[in-house]
């Protein structure tokens, strides 16, 4: 006896849609309205941004702020290209690190079995738990103690040890490289460096995508105050929150750096979200 198996397909209502549509909107536009605000405040004249009760639009809108940023940029003691390039070789540097260190090491917990590897995935995992806070102290003794204070080094060589690349990239390893790929690719005579750098990394790609934006995000923002005291050392948003430390009459030139600072990292996230939204979508399945 035959059994017929009904290819009924369920579907929402147009209501159920509509609603869901509406909700999802509502959060949007409730959760862009801090950065639309943000925005807003840049472009409004000094006298605007300490009316009572706030508006939230400016009246007379104005690009004096982002002009008066520019002006103190130039007087400034070090050239802003030097800023500029402190910060991006401190993302530059710090994330590839991260990217390579961290895919090595995802590899080798994903696709090899060794003794101690479910300690290993326990600890990365563990290490998640932690705030940043947390590791402040431990962190300045040990680049103290290295001597690594007052450089570069001071905060790339800490972006390498992240474990949350290793957690994203392991995860997107076990569930998205075959097994079956691997063996093939050790049969034909491929070396372990090869399989890795020619075969799975390709695969992975969102997952080292991502991580590159992740850790372009944390660095992006972190002024090295506890580790760089050079100034020619300091990165760009060190020099534009000094510049806006000048009190309440640069309170427009601090709604200018407010929204240069966020627009960078913004961007790169909205270039790339696909890959961002793929990789956490993996992440989450966890398994040996």
């Amino acid at each position: 006896m035959r059994l017929k198996i009904s290819n009924r397909r369920i579907a929402r209502s147009t209501a159920g849609d509509v609603a869901i549509l509406i909700f999802l909107g509502l959060g949007a536009v409730y959760m862009a309205l801090p950065m639309f605000y943000a925005i807003c405040q840049a472009f409004k004249p000094l006298n605007e941004l300490f009316i009572f009760p706030p508006q939230f639009l400016p009246r007379h809108p104005t690009m004096s702020n982002f002009s008066d940023l520019f002006l103190l940029m130039a007087q400034s003691w070090v050239p802003v290209s030097r800023y500029l390039f402190n910060s991006l070789f401190i993302v530059g540097a710090g994330s590839a690190g991260n990217v390579i260190l961290g895919s090595l090491c995802a590899y080798a917990l994903a696709k090899h079995d060794f003794k101690g590897r479910n300690l290993i995935n326990n600890l990365i995992l563990f290490s998640l738990m932690f705030a940043g806070s947390v590791l402040v102290i431990p962190r300045y003794l040990i680049i103290s103690y290295l001597g690594w204070i007052n450089t570069y080094t001071a905060l790339v060589v800490p972006a390498w040890g992240a474990t949350l690349g290793v957690f994203l990239m392991r995860n997107f390893i076990t569930h998205m490289v075959h097994d079956s790929l691997l063996e093939a690719a050790r049969i034909d005579g491929a070396s372990e460096w090869y399989i890795h750098w020619r075969i799975v990394m390709p695969i992975v790609k969102p997952a080292w995508l991502t991580l590159i934006i992740l850790n372009f995000q944390q660095l992006w923002g972190d002024q090295g105050g506890m580790f760089i005291y050079s100034e020619e050392l300091k990165p760009l948003p060190y020099a534009l929150n000094q510049i806006i430390g000048g009190g309440v009459g640069r309170a427009g030139v601090a709604a200018a750096v407010s929204v240069l600072l966020m627009a960078v990292p913004i961007t790169v996230f909205v270039i790339n979200q696909a890959k961002i939204v793929q990789t956490m979508g993996t992440s989450g399945i966890t398994g040996e």
